[in-house]
């Protein structure tokens, strides 16, 4: 059976390039209602965005992913000495020294401080070397999407303990309801005999036909019957359980079944006739809104 995945998760992976730069990968996700994934590479890498970005877009369905990759590179460039610039800027400094009376000649290290005087050595572009790099740079981004799936895939187990506990206390509250729906009709004829009581007096009361009362209570058994919400919401739950079960992407599928959870519970409570079945229905919605929260979490 498919296991349940969280778009919340985290991953790092390290590694050294052949020329000693160490590299890490850094992958953060958290919810998003499609797969929005944003790079930050550092200078030179660009180019490892479109593949990559399509490496991860295989193997993860939704989420907003932050990608970082920070390379130090442990040695650096050796620097050379420009002998041509060097002799003008040393002219130039010493003609000007000249000039100054009592001037002193220049210090050696403000003359290499000036540019152009010391060049880094860049080594020529080596199409093998870069391939390698490139390689082993790819690796550790897949290994990272490894340790991502997994820190998600262990997020989403909780969460199905979380959502499948919920279930359960939105199924036994259903069932309360059931029973408390029951009282309906003899409360809304005792609120009915109630309101006329008041209204009339006892011999205006004796004349009212007791069909009439009948069809009266019938009329409001009618408008506050629940019955259908409460079949409804047991279909509901039946299929948010087949979803966890079937865990693969169910995500969008079960955000929008606990919109449906939603609205059942809103029409029971604006049906409702008897004390007990607002506060069942009342609860039942608390219970429903941390469900649709806690669904959100679901790729």
């Amino acid at each position: 059976m498919a296991a349940l995945m969280s778009m919340t998760g985290f991953a790092r992976e390290s590694g050294t390039l052949p020329d000693g730069t160490a590299f890490l990968w850094e992958i953060k996700s958290v919810n998003g209602r499609g797969l929005d994934i944003r790079f930050r590479l550092p200078g030179g890498q660009e180019g490892l965005e479109a593949p990559f970005r399509d490496m991860a877009a295989k193997r993860l369905k939704r989420g907003n992913l932050q990608v970082a990759l920070i390379m130090k590179r442990e040695q650096r460039p050796e620097a050379r000495l420009d002998e041509p610039t060097l002799e003008r800027m040393l002219a130039l400094a010493l003609n000007v020294a000249a000039r100054i009376p009592g001037g002193t000649p220049p210090r050696a290290e403000a003359l290499l401080a000036l540019p152009g005087v010391l060049r880094s050595e860049t080594p020529e572009p080596d199409e093998g070397a870069e391939a390698a790099q490139r390689a082993m740079l790819e690796q550790g981004f897949a290994r990272a999407l490894d340790g991502l799936l997994a820190s998600r895939g262990a997020e989403g187990g909780r969460l199905a303990v979380i959502l499948n506990a919920l279930l359960e206390e939105i199924a036994a509250l259903t069932a309360e309801a059931v029973r408390e729906a029951q009282g309906q009709p003899q409360a809304q004829r005792a609120r009915l005999m109630e309101n006329i009581a008041q209204l009339l007096d006892t011999e205006a009361r004796a004349r009212i036909p007791e069909e009439r009362l009948a069809q009266e209570v019938a009329l409001l058994a009618s408008r506050s019957d629940v019955r259908e919400e409460l079949d409804r919401l047991d279909s509901h739950i039946a299929a948010a359980r087949a979803l966890l079960a079937e865990a693969d992407a169910v995500g969008r599928k079960l955000e929008f079944l606990t919109q449906e959870f939603v609205r059942e519970a809103n029409t029971l409570c604006s049906k409702s006739a008897t004390v007990g079945l607002t506060r069942v229905g009342l609860s039942l919605k608390a219970a429903i809104e941390r469900l649709k929260e806690q669904s959100a979490n679901v790729e």
